[in-house]
């Protein structure tokens, strides 16, 4: 890990803009590499019914905060409803997953550490990952794995 030594600032309209392999816009916040690898974070937007499949991070933990909506989250064989305000950490190595259940579109900042995590929302949108496929092959350069 490098040093972190100065801040790292995401102001509004500089933002970097990816997306969510199930079509959520994601908006980059913090890198890796700006923050000596501690972590990356950022926010990702979800239509109503929405979320990723179930999978397993080999490398990082992640935060969720639920800023807009009501998400469901399922972490191993625990199932934990999260109304605005709701702040959920989980853990790498278990199997889970998150769905917007709500009636409007959600909202959740991610934070992941150690950071590197965040890249991949990047990769989806710079290589146009538009298939089932292409999303898993990115997947598993990132530690990513289904099921």
């Amino acid at each position: 890990m490098t040093a972190f030594s100065k801040a790292v600032v995401s102001l509004p309209g500089s933002e970097r803009i990816a997306r969510h392999p199930h079509g959520g816009r994601v908006i980059i916040h913090s890198l890796a590499e700006e923050t000596g690898g501690a972590l990356g974070m950022w926010e990702t937007f979800s239509a109503p019914g929405t979320g990723p499949t179930r999978h397993t991070h080999t490398r990082e933990t992640e935060v969720f905060r639920v800023i807009v909506g009501t998400y469901r989250f399922w972490c191993g064989d625990e199932q934990i409803d999260a109304p605005v305000g709701t702040t959920i950490v989980l853990p790498p190595n278990i199997p889970h997953q998150w769905r917007n259940v709500g009636k409007v579109p959600g909202r959740m900042m991610g934070i992941v550490t150690p950071g590197g995590f965040e890249r991949f929302f990047m990769e989806l949108e710079r290589l146009s990952a538009d298939t089932r496929e292409k999303i898993i092959a990115i997947q598993e350069g990132f530690g990513l794995i289904e099921g």
